[in-house]
């Protein structure tokens, strides 16, 4: 007989080995809204030691999932998880830092808000975008005590469609990104954002055309309305067409984590 053919649903084939190999502690990330043209970029964690079972049924890359079935995986994956959280970054960040260390400043705060300290990250994609440029060993970032920090981070491409737990993260970001839009909507509804939750979708550009940005759009980016009229030159999340805009350095992460945390950084 034929042999089957191997699922292609996430497993935690990846996180079981890693675990054989000392990291009991791992967690998965990964980022929602990095190619929006409004709104927040956001990032999801998901911690799991070799005690959990599978993942809730059903869980997988997010942009694979109905709205209706990411919001009911929600709570099944917060009790299935060690630990979760999301962290954001505003518009205003990402005008100020650039999105790459925006999508930091966001997994930052996202591991900020757990009470554990995974002993790896598994991000998805093959860039590192969570440790810090030029650092060496972890980056401490709140607390007294030293409080959380960067663990070591291992890439995968299409982690969140190999790994449960990589998934299971970017369900909780869009869920809790996109309900974010849809209630930034309702004092700007001509921008379409319960539909479109800040993306280019024809009706969001035409209303950029029209009306130009508001506050919660990225106005360091090339939008309609703001100066010449090139086209958004963005990362679209789900077809990778083209390169985010550049990053600022790291002191200005620092800064915006001080400012956030109260913390003073050496």
């Amino acid at each position: 007989m034929p042999r089957p053919a191997p699922s292609k649903k996430p497993s935690l084939r990846v996180e079981r080995a890693l675990q054989r190999s000392g990291h009991r502690l791992l967690a998965g990330m990964d980022e929602v809204g990095r190619g929006a043209l409004a709104g927040p970029v956001s990032v999801g964690v998901v911690v799991i030691d070799e005690t959990v079972r599978s993942a809730p049924m059903g869980v997988k890359d997010s942009k694979l999932l109905t709205e209706k079935a990411r919001h009911g995986l929600v709570p099944r994956i917060q009790r299935w998880a060690v630990a979760h959280a999301v962290g954001h970054a505003s518009a205003d960040e990402i005008d100020a830092i650039g999105i790459m260390a925006a999508l930091r400043l966001a997994g930052l705060r996202a591991l900020g808000a757990i009470e554990v300290v995974p002993d790896l990250v598994i991000l998805d994609g093959n860039h590192d975008w969570l440790t810090a440029p030029g650092e060496v060993g972890l980056l401490a970032f709140a607390g007294d005590a030293g409080g959380p920090s960067t663990p070591p981070v291992t890439t995968m491409i299409k982690a969140d469609m190999k790994c449960s737990s990589v998934a299971a993260a970017s369900v909780l970001a869009k869920v809790e990104r996109d309900t974010m839009m849809v209630g930034f909507a309702q004092a700007h509804p001509e921008y379409g954002w319960s539909l479109n939750k800040g993306y280019a979708a024809p009706e969001h550009m035409d209303a950029l055309t029209r009306l130009g940005p508001c506050e919660l759009h990225r106005r360091s980016w090339r939008l309609p309305g703001v100066g010449p009229e090139a086209g958004p030159g963005v990362l679209n999340e789900v077809t990778d067409a083209s390169l985010p805009p550049p990053a600022a350095d790291e002191e200005q992460v620092r800064l915006a984590l001080h400012e956030q945390t109260g913390t003073a950084f050496t």
